[in-house]
C-alpha cells in the first residue's frame, strides 16, 4: 500500500509521491486498500456494525445536528463514509483525466443508518472497489495530467493522480479507527 507517512511529515508533496504511479499501479493500490479494510472487518459481527465505541476524538464538524458532531462513528457509519469519500475522488480524477474542467464535487454517501449487518458493509466495500476500478477505465490512453484545480482557497493545484490517490490517503487515515472500533466491539462482545 501506499505510505502517506512522508506526506503527512511534510518530506514529500502528494505530487512527489505519485509522480511515477500508472493507471495499474492505482488499480493495484485501490484493491490492496479495499482488502486491508475487508481484512480488518472479517471476523465482525452483526452486533459490532451498530456498536457505538468510545472515541474522545469524536469531531465531525459537517454533522447535521449538534447532536452528532461529537458522536462516535459506528462501524458501518465509517465504511459508508469512506467509501463516499474514495469514490468521489476516483469520479473527479476520471473527469480530470479527461480534459474536463473542475466543476464542483461528485459525491453520494450511503445513508449509515441503513449499514445494520457486517454483510452490507462488505457489499459496499465491494461495490466501491468495483467503481473505483471501473472509473479508472474511463482514463484515456494519454491523460490530461496538466489539467489541474485548487481543491480550496490556498491549495496547490492537483491533477488526476494526486486527486485520485486523495481517495485512497482518505481511507488510510480511517484503518486506525476501523481496527479501533472492531477490537472495542469484540472486548464488549467477549464481556458480556
Amino acid at each position: 500500500m501506499l505510505d502517506f507517512q512522508a506526506v503527512r511529515d511534510k518530506r514529500l508533496t502528494m505530487e512527489e509521491l505519485v509522480r511515477d504511479l500508472t493507471i495499474d499501479d492505482l488499480r493495484q493500490h485501490t484493491n490492496e486498500m479495499v482488502d486491508t479494510m475487508l481484512g480488518l472487518i472479517a471476523e465482525a459481527t452483526d452486533a459490532d456494525v451498530v456498536f457505538e465505541p468510545e472515541d474522545a476524538q469524536a469531531d465531525d464538524p459537517y454533522a447535521t445536528t449538534s447532536d452528532a458532531v461529537n458522536m462516535p462513528w459506528t462501524l458501518g457509519h465509517v465504511i459508508v463514509h469512506t467509501t463516499a469519500s474514495a469514490e468521489e475522488s476516483a469520479f473527479l480524477a476520471a473527469e480530470l483525466a479527461r480534459g474536463v474542467e473542475h466543476h464542483g464535487r461528485s459525491r453520494y454517501e450511503v445513508p449509515w443508518e441503513t449499514v445494520t449487518t457486517i454483510e452490507q458493509c462488505r457489499q459496499r466495500l465491494e461495490e466501491s472497489r468495483r467503481m473505483r476500478l471501473a472509473s479508472l477505465e474511463l482514463w484515456p490512453a494519454a491523460p490530461h495530467y496538466e489539467n489541474r484545480y485548487a481543491p480550496r482557497a490556498g491549495a496547490t493545484p492537483i491533477n488526476c493522480v494526486v486527486r485520485f490517490v486523495n481517495g485512497l490517503r482518505h481511507d488510510a487515515g480511517h484503518l486506525e479507527q476501523i481496527a479501533a472500533i472492531v477490537k472495542q466491539a469484540r472486548a464488549a462482545r467477549v464481556a458480556v
